[in-house]
């Protein structure tokens, strides 16, 4: 067992090669834990002569909570002077990425726990700078710089069998800009999203595929898409192997839009005039909201619960009381 105080604030901090200072304890705020790198020598990184002091940096840094409190690293950085008068690099800042990156607000055990959060668990980064006790762009700009090295190591993704594509409208049209679609790459297997890439289809897609190594691509079995014409055409220029599934949705978006052009045209050509609620075509309507499926609302209505349903002559008695007259 710990007995010595140092060392004990020390264990707590839980970081290696730091010296506790001192803790600020202040009432409804967070706590503020002073600390100093222990080794109190280094060189110059460019030429490696013995370095002078140059006095200290404080440099406050969000960490994680502690007993139910938010709080706060105050590092006490060192800086430091080349000795040797002709060493282009005149003075520095010492820098432990054990304890943070230089770039960053965030301790480095703070900036992986919030990229574990957003990032795996899927919790808002609002939600996580509330947790921490910091602003939302503190987290984001952390989860930014470590997410971003994840997203480029080569061995992100295992080997897809089935590789899905399809749109999606993040901007939609305004009077101000027009509609921008993006391109997800998906994992149908492991239902995971593989990249993201501009534009639906074409050559944003095509470039990402042949990023990829051969061995990767060589082991997709099977592709899903849309019914786009665009992402057929990728398929087929760049993985021809490939076995293409359609999307059932988009299948049956696809037969019921068709079985509703034959019935308007048999409309047409049998009675002259578009449906309406007492023609023969009328209940085979494949629109739930139109006006040819009144058998389709009368089993929605009945399967309503009875007391979301109004009762009768309950708007009639209403405007009687208002001195109002009743539609006929």
């Amino acid at each position: 067992m710990e007995s010595n105080p140092t060392r004990m604030c020390e264990l707590l901090v839980g970081l290696p090669a730091v010296t506790v200072l001192g803790i600020d304890d202040v009432e409804d705020g967070p706590i503020r834990v002073h600390l100093e790198r222990s080794e109190s020598r280094t060189g110059c990184p460019a030429c490696g002569v013995v370095a002078a002091s140059k006095g200290r940096r404080l440099v406050e840094l969000v960490d994680l909570p502690v007993y139910g409190r938010s709080s706060r690293l105050l590092w006490h950085k060192r800086r430091f002077v080349c000795r040797d008068v002709d060493c282009e690099n005149k003075t520095w800042t010492e820098v432990d990425e054990r304890i943070a990156h230089p770039r960053l607000t965030l301790t480095d055990r703070a900036g992986r726990f919030a990229t574990r959060a957003v990032g795996q668990d899927g919790r808002s980064v609002n939600e996580v700078a509330r947790e921490l006790g910091c602003d939302w762009h503190t987290v984001n700009d952390a989860v930014l710089a470590y997410g971003s090295a994840l997203i480029d190591h080569p061995d992100r993704f295992d080997d897809v069998k089935a590789l899905g594509l399809d749109e999606t409208a993040f901007v939609r049209l305004a009077p101000y800009f027009r509609t921008n679609f993006i391109t997800s790459i998906v994992d149908v297997g492991a239902g995971q999203l593989l990249d993201i890439v501009k534009a639906r289809g074409g050559q944003g897609t095509v470039d990402w595929l042949r990023s990829q190594p051969e061995s990767w691509r060589s082991g997709i079995t099977h592709g899903t898409l849309d019914l786009s014409s665009a992402y057929r055409k990728v398929f087929l220029d760049e993985l021809p192997d490939v076995t293409l599934v359609a999307d059932p949705f988009h299948v049956v978006k696809l037969a019921t839009s068709k079985l509703d052009e034959v019935r308007r045209r048999v409309q047409n050509e049998t009675l002259g005039h578009r449906g309406r609620k007492n023609d023969p075509l009328a209940g085979t309507s494949t629109s739930h909201h139109g006006r040819g499926a009144p058998e389709r609302r009368r089993q929605n209505q009945a399967a309503q619960p009875a007391r979301s349903r109004r009762p009768e002559g309950r708007g009639r008695h209403r405007l009687a009381r208002q001195g109002g007259r009743p539609r006929a």
